[in-house]
């Protein structure tokens, strides 16, 4: 059963595509904007592509919750988990998504390196510890909402990398690191039948037995650490990303100055009256009712007792002092 789906992101594509055509941009600016964008694309392709094969095989499941991008925070720590399966028996399946859709090569110390064709090689975080650090704050907070089995018994907490079916993964020796879970996305229903076959058990098995809860317990775990998802703000951006006055302003444009001219003649006159609701968080000045800036909105919101909580222009922003 499926409890939760991804976060719409739309506005997080359609802000940084925005900010990209300013013309205030620095360079670092603009490669962060570049390398932000292609990261936060492919990662919802990743997670997307990883979710159809999860729901595919845990969809018409009365004995697994799955809920998918859950962000949960606890005293300050955060975990973002692509997706998580919760067993009825309390068995808490963490997958971390990489879409790394070229060579991956994991040594026996568990380190792991992607290499695309024609390029370098270059190291990346380990999925799965980054997946156990998830656990942690995990396990905090399920105390908190006091999902526990009979008897205060603990959640089982298990882990697995899923990444791009088209991935050619590196292996090493299986005795020095094993690599059993980390998948290629396509194999989950595969790697989860093998993973209950090889850390149950007939003993396993029978201990579960004891701890086995109804579909319905298990959605209402879901259910409840649903209720706890702390989504990002789509328009938080970095402080370095905050707009600032242009090294030389340019002189305004000839059809802004001229609204100008007429629409406000002085601040007093361009205050007289409150601005409609409807031009609230809009790019476009109330005053002139000229198009502007991203920036120039950003710096007006993020002022919000000096201009009300609208936005305007560099000329009738100077009104406000």
């Amino acid at each position: 059963m499926i409890i939760k789906s991804a976060d719409d992101k739309s506005k997080r594509i359609d802000l940084l595509t925005d900010l990209q055509k300013s013309s205030m941009l620095d360079a670092r600016q603009k490669d962060w904007l570049r390398e932000e964008l292609m990261r936060l694309r492919r990662g919802i392709q990743g997670e997307r592509d990883a979710a159809h094969y999860i729901d595919n095989h845990f969809r018409d499941s009365e004995n697994n919750a799955v809920l998918h991008d859950l962000r949960i925070s606890v005293d300050g720590e955060v975990a973002q988990i692509d997706h998580l399966i919760i067993n009825r028996t309390l068995r808490f399946y963490l997958l971390e998504t990489k879409c790394f859709n070229g060579n991956v090569q994991i040594n026996d110390r568990g380190e792991f390196t992607v290499a695309y064709s024609g390029e370098r090689a270059f190291g990346v975080e380990s999925p799965l510890e980054q997946s156990r650090r998830h656990e942690r704050i995990l396990s905090k907070l399920l105390d908190r909402l006091e999902i526990t089995g009979r008897m205060g018994v603990k959640a089982n907490f298990f882990h697995a990398a899923l990444l791009h079916p088209k991935a050619i993964i590196t292996r090493p020796d299986k005795k020095k690191f094993d690599t059993d879970d980390v998948i290629k996305a396509d194999q989950i229903g595969t790697w989860h039948q093998a993973h209950i076959d090889r850390t149950v058990g007939v003993v396993g098995a029978f201990a579960g037995l004891l701890n086995v809860h109804s579909p319905q317990t298990a959605r209402e775990w879901a259910e409840k650490l649903a209720r706890q998802h702390r989504p990002t703000n789509p328009l938080d951006l970095p402080d370095f990303m905050k707009p600032r006055e242009a090294a030389n302003p340019k002189p305004a444009v000839a059809s802004r100055s001229a609204s100008v001219a007429v629409q406000a003649a002085s601040p007093a006159s361009a205050n007289s009256e409150a601005p409609p609701e409807a031009l609230r968080k809009k790019l476009v000045c109330v005053t002139c009712r000229q198009k502007i800036t991203f920036p120039e909105g950003k710096f007006c919101w993020g002022n919000e007792a000096r201009f009300g909580g609208f936005q305007y222009c560099r000329e009738h922003q100077a009104q406000f002092k």
